[in-house]
């Protein structure tokens, strides 16, 4: 293959040097741009509303659909068909992301919503492993593909919209607000099974109460998918998708994505590592460390998580308007370096068996959590050109995702049980945080400047005239670099 060759004109607005004209710059409408922040927010509550209920219940699922003597082989079992369904969102990114650079991401987004409802609503109705023997696991599988099938097109996608609806001093605002929804769909999850366990008890929730929480999928994602199908596209797809018929542009191919933005790929794949170990390990992970390792009460953890991902709701906002004033580099280079100090510390005060304490730790992690999920929505789709951009997004996010994020569960749960070494955690998220400050420092400042072959996007007229005014040269060509 032979070395791409990028022209000037398509290496993004700040390499260029025509001055910039009235109508190369976007007014995002601020209605509109609420109603796609809301919509992909909704959706990745939906996503993650499953993981709050799965990890939240991996205790009693364990003993519904894989009973066995060993409480530990019967969690590792269970876990390893929540992760296990992480081996085909990358599939799933490959198969929505050329869509949804193809036909739009609006159109995309509204059937991943489908298909995350449905898989959800199914393991509501499987009968149990007492029921039906070895099929009972087999369907929990299957459905389990089927959530990850379509939310590995769900991230990319959200992100992508929100990033490409939003102003340019604005974007991390409001790509915060979809790792706000990430966190009230995890607290819904995780509140309403331990409302349940609280309420009906070991052996309700044993025989028929654990259903409950897939089974509120239905109502969820017929709401989420009213919303999405009321929106417009963004305005840099239908500026790139006019642009391409114009000028008879050709659609960049999977040999393009490789060829020319491997460098970007493997950046993405190192800030999704970092972000979604850390997720994983805090959100997925720690409610069971607690319980089966630690020999915590089930319910006083539980609640204690439920609290601080309520707390790390706010401060993830904060964080978002943080990242547009000081970067985005400052902000995930901090959380990282926090994340190499603080691991340690904060499992050993998770392992004091102090509800202070172990509140002081959990704490501790989610404020470094907040550090990624306030800049990440923002910082992620800027690494790609609009063409692109849900492709590229989708692939190394769920690649990233499925060989490490998505992981972290069940290897930690059986790394614990076979060394009975509580800190190792600990050291994996170190590890994770090594590799976040290497990557970022690679990774250039976009806080405040356009995204990569779009436009300026502004939210006011009186915005628009000032840049114009201050002279700013730009190439407006959503086209993508020729391949040779």
């Amino acid at each position: 293959m032979k070395k791409p060759r990028l022209s000037s004109h398509h290496l993004g607005w700040f390499k260029s040097s025509r001055q910039l004209d009235h109508d190369d710059i976007t007014v995002v409408d601020s209605e509109m741009l609420k109603r796609a922040v809301g919509a992909a927010a909704l959706g990745n509550a939906m996503e993650w509303f499953d993981f709050g209920v799965y990890g939240y219940i991996a205790v009693t699922l364990s003993k519904v659909f894989f009973p066995d003597n060993d409480a530990s082989i019967s969690l590792i079992a269970t876990l390893a068909t929540f992760s296990i369904a992480f081996l085909i969102r990358p599939i799933g990114g490959a198969i929505f992301g050329p869509l949804g650079d193809r036909y739009g991401r609006q159109k995309v987004l509204a059937a991943t919503m489908i298909s995350m409802a449905l898989g959800t609503f199914a393991i509501g109705l499987i009968p149990s492993y007492a029921s039906i023997g070895i099929w009972a696991p087999i369907l929990l599988l299957c459905a389990r593909l089927v959530q990850g099938f379509s939310t590995g097109g769900e991230y990319g996608g959200a992100a992508t919209f929100i990033a490409e609806y939003s102003t340019d001093r604005r974007r991390g605002l409001m790509g915060s607000w979809l790792e706000f929804g990430t966190l009230a769909g995890y607290v819904a999850g995780a509140s309403v099974v331990t409302l349940l366990q609280l309420g009906l008890g070991e052996e309700a929730m044993l025989s028929w109460g654990w259903r409950i929480p897939f089974l509120i999928a239905a109502p969820l994602g017929l709401l989420g998918l009213y919303a999405r199908v009321r929106l417009e596209e963004t305005p840099s797809f239908k500026a790139y998708a006019a642009e391409s018929e114009k000028r008879e542009h050709a659609r960049p191919g999977w040999r393009y994505l490789f060829a020319v933005h491997w460098r970007q790929l493997v950046k993405c794949v190192g800030l999704v590592l970092v972000f979604n170990v850390t997720d994983y390990m805090l959100l997925a992970y720690i409610p069971s460390y607690m319980t089966v390792s630690l020999g915590y009460a089930e319910s006083k953890g539980l609640i204690l998580i439920i609290v601080v991902m309520i707390l790390m709701m706010p401060i993830n906002i904060v964080g978002g308007l943080l990242s547009d004033r000081i970067g985005r580099r400052p902000m995930i280079v901090g959380a990282s370096a926090a994340l190499l100090i603080l691991s340690i510390p904060c499992f050993h005060l998770i392992q004091s068996h102090s509800d202070g304490l172990i509140f002081l730790g959990l704490m501790l992690l989610g404020v470094t959590l907040a550090g990624f999920t306030s800049s990440m929505p923002s910082t992620l789709p800027a690494l790609f050109y609009t063409p692109i951009r849900y492709t590229a997004l989708s692939v190394a996010f769920n690649l990233s995702v499925s060989l490490f994020g998505g992981t972290t569960p069940l290897l930690m749960a059986w790394l614990v049980r076979k060394t009975s070494y509580l800190d190792l955690p600990a050291w994996y998220l170190m590890g994770a945080a090594f590799i976040g400050i290497v990557t970022m420092l690679t990774v250039r400042e976009t806080a405040g400047m356009p995204l990569r072959g779009s436009p300026p996007a502004v939210g006011s007229p009186e915005e628009a005239k000032d840049l114009l005014q201050s002279g700013t040269a730009v190439t407006v060509d959503p086209a993508p670099p020729p391949v040779a």
